[in-house]
């Protein structure tokens, strides 16, 4: 079944697979991970790919350039451009992959090497495929990062991968995956490190380079609003299966496939919060015990490194969270969230002010002063596949605080494991896999449990929904509301998705540049905002519907237009 209609009566088909499989070999059996697939793309197209967590959209999609671990078996035919891409030598692979097609990972830190800028690594992928001088790939790198509005290029060019938030390694991901125009380009999950600005504004990028480029795009993601703001087709999968294929506006207005209606009806949508979270909020506010979380005016600075001078990631804090409250910290990529966060858990150390957290003064501790917090704080990674040990069994992984605290051993240790693996939705089966043989909503389940192994006080959740499909982050969030009315831990939930938040949240921070520009209750800030940047930030969230969102983005192109010529 081919997913794709010509746009124009001439346009080229640039990928056509028939009876795609993928299985992988684990414990002396063939699992598969993608079933039969057939779907073309041709020049100018988008086709979205979405499902489950697990569903076989990132494997399948892998499979294409050869990019499965050693115990992956493929079959069936991959044709780019008519030509056959099974079954060839791996030297003809290699001129393939990022020349003709290109790949936009998941997560960024694990894809871009640690030792090597950012600069480098692009200068690279640009110096191998065409022949430039070093000072002519440097002015193309920077060219590159400034096209996919990295803050500072000169700057961030020479900064290494760790030096960088989320969302920025996210842009220096695409940037490199965007240096050699290629003819396909596989993005998988690019956007779901970035803020809503910035999401919006890559999408742009992508558009322009389908457009431009004439290229087809494979765009892999569980974010429905992007789906119906970029995409042209859809197919849906589910257990490896393709259950329904379609164009974006008959599979949003008429699903056929039950999957595809409660994958729908489980996108959150902003303004969606029920009038019981309301009544949560009252009760949060009106708590007059002691802050589990209080920021006094903190300032946080990172140290001069090299040749990255010093700067403020922080200015002037001030912010409470309590038990049983969960306050959203929203803002753009390297706003100072996730500093705030790390700094929370005492992972960062402040420069200025008074820092409270679960009843101990970290203004000035030592790594010593430290140990007692780290029994009664958990942290949730932004990414996953960087945070958990590559060498021990995710049920390892889950039962190590356990086991370091002295809270449970043998047995005990074993059914705490399984309960943690059963309340983030992973079968008990999955203990003795390592994390590459996750998907990357699994790997992030698996910290998810992590975190709450020791039943913290407080949890700092540093985008934890960010690799969570829709219907798995639906559950997730409703688990995550019942543990923490049954547990009253309060939590700093720290997100760009303001849908999410919305759901969540009792009360909502917004920061921009380092600072906090206002707060108050979730009604305040997302149905009453007064920053002008808080304003903007709730205008470029994308809408799970393709006409609405059609319409949103050619206002947009018109009020810019507008301003440039004023």
């Amino acid at each position: 079944m081919a997913t794709s209609a010509p746009t124009t009566p001439t346009s080229e088909t640039v990928l056509e697979v028939t009876g795609l499989g993928v299985d992988f070999w684990v414990d002396g059996t063939f699992y598969p991970a993608a079933i039969d697939l057939n779907y073309s793309v041709k020049r100018g197209e988008v086709l979205a790919i979405v499902g489950e967590s697990g569903s076989g959209k990132s494997s399948s999609s892998m499979a294409l350039l050869g990019l499965l671990p050693a115990n992956a078996k493929v079959t069936g035919s991959i044709k780019l451009l008519g030509k056959e891409l099974r079954g060839i030598p791996e030297r003809e692979l290699r001129q393939v992959r990022g020349n003709q097609v290109a790949v936009i990972f998941q997560e960024p830190m694990t894809a871009l090497n640690p030792v090597y800028t950012i600069g480098f690594q692009i200068m690279e992928a640009l110096r191998s495929h065409f022949d430039l001088t070093p000072t002519e790939a440097k002015d193309r790198a920077i060219d590159l990062l400034t096209k996919v509005e990295m803050p500072d290029p000169p700057i961030a060019f020479n900064k290494y991968p760790h030096q960088l938030s989320g969302g920025q390694r996210q842009r220096a991901m695409i940037a490199q995956s965007i240096s050699c125009d290629p003819v396909l380009l596989i993005a998988d999950e690019p956007t779901t490190a970035l803020d809503v600005t910035v999401q919006a504004e890559i999408l742009d990028l992508l558009r322009s380079l389908r457009t431009r480029l004439d290229s087809a795009i494979i765009l892999i993601t569980h974010d429905m609003g992007v789906v119906a703001d970029l995409a042209d087709h859809i197919m849906v999968m589910k257990d490896g299966l393709a259950v329904e294929t379609g164009t974006v506006i008959d599979v949003f207005t008429r699903p056929t496939a039950e999957y595809t209606k409660s994958l729908l009806a489980a996108v959150p949508h902003l303004g969606a919060a029920t009038v019981e979270s309301s009544l949560r909020v009252t009760k949060a506010r009106t708590d007059t015990r002691t802050a589990v979380l209080k920021f006094e005016n903190v300032s946080i600075e990172y140290p001069k490194r090299g040749r990255v001078p010093a700067f403020r990631a922080a200015e002037n804090i001030n912010l409470e969270i309590f038990p049983g409250e969960i306050v959203g910290l929203v803002g753009e990529s390297g706003s100072g969230k996730t500093t705030l966060g790390r700094a929370s858990v005492g992972l960062l150390p402040i420069a200025e002010g008074k820092l409270t957290v679960v009843g101990y003064d970290i203004s000035n501790a030592s790594q010593k002063d430290l140990r007692p917090l780290r029994q009664k704080t958990g942290i949730v990674f932004q990414d996953p596949g960087s945070s958990l040990n590559p060498r021990m069994p995710i049920g390892q992984s889950i039962g190590e605080p356990l086991l370091l605290a002295g809270e449970a051993r043998g047995k005990d240790l074993d059914r705490r494991v399984q309960e943690l693996l059963s309340s983030v939705e992973l079968p008990t089966s999955y203990r003795n896999r390592y994390p590459h043989e996750l998907s990357g909503g699994q790997r992030q389940r698996v910290g998810i449990a992590r975190a709450l192994a020791l039943t913290p006080e407080l949890l700092v959740a540093d985008e934890p929904t960010s690799a969570l499909d829709v219907s798995v982050q639906a559950r997730f969030l409703d688990l995550l509301q019942e543990l923490q009315q049954q547990l009253q831990f309060a939590c700093l939930f720290v997100s760009h998705d303001l849908a999410v938040v919305d759901i969540l949240a009792h009360r909502i921070a917004v920061m921009h540049r380092g600072r906090l520009v206002e707060q108050g209750t979730r009604d305040e800030i997302l149905r009453h905002p007064k920053d002008p940047y808080t304003q903007r930030l709730i205008a470029a969230v994308p809408l799970p519907d393709p006409l609405a969102q059609r319409e949103r983005r050619e206002t947009r192109a018109a009020s810019k237009a507008s301003e440039g010529q004023n």
